[in-house]
């Protein structure tokens, strides 16, 4: 493993695996792999390699470990028997620098159910027109909120408040702000 196609070709297999398994792309599957990357290497010898790099990659990915902790952990994997070697350490360590921020987001959106905040826009208006006259040119605030999943299209919520419900909500979450403070310090 310590020449430097083999470090290619791991970087490839951890790719890969990525692809397929947090990236949803099924295009990718373990006999494409094992044909592009590993093509000389008994079906069993692969089987027992790409076992092992998504065991190891599962193990990082559900721990979402930081830089010292992967570093341990890997550490401790060059160390046991029947392990990985310490170039194959350093490739896993290059991949989840680059990979962590998008697999775990992946995964985040992967495992959402319900519907979420994707976007959100305000701003101030004057009221130019109202059943009301007194109404006429108060200001108000205009927020749009898109929510929905992100691979099904989006509703938009609109809301309008006057002075006296922005004034409202702000007393609302101050008091809720307060509880939560109030929660954190007795414990």
């Amino acid at each position: 493993m310590a020449d430097p196609d083999s470090a290619k070709t791991l970087t490839g297999l951890l790719n890969g695996i990525a692809q397929g398994t947090y990236y949803g792309n099924s295009e990718i599957t373990d006999d494409l792999l094992k044909s592009e990357l590993y093509p000389e290497v008994p079906v069993d010898q692969f089987r027992a390699l790409l076992d092992k790099m998504k065991g190891l990659i599962k193990s990082i990915v559900s721990a979402d470990m930081d830089i010292n902790q992967m570093d341990a952990f890997l550490t401790a994997q060059t160390k046991k028997q029947g392990g990985i070697t310490a170039e194959q350490a350093a490739v896993i360590a290059k991949f989840w620098k680059n990979h962590k921020t998008k697999i775990k987001e992946n995964m985040i959106t992967q495992t959402r159910w319900e519907n979420s905040l994707k976007g959100m826009n305000w701003r101030i208006d004057l009221k130019s027109q109202s059943s009301l006259p007194n109404q006429e040119n108060a200001p108000v605030a205009i927020v749009e909120m898109e929510i929905g999943k992100n691979d099904k299209e989006s509703d938009f919520l609109y809301l309008e408040f006057n002075e006296t419900k922005i004034n409202h909500m702000i007393k609302q979450l101050t008091a809720v702000e307060e509880q939560l403070t109030a929660l954190t310090q007795s414990t």
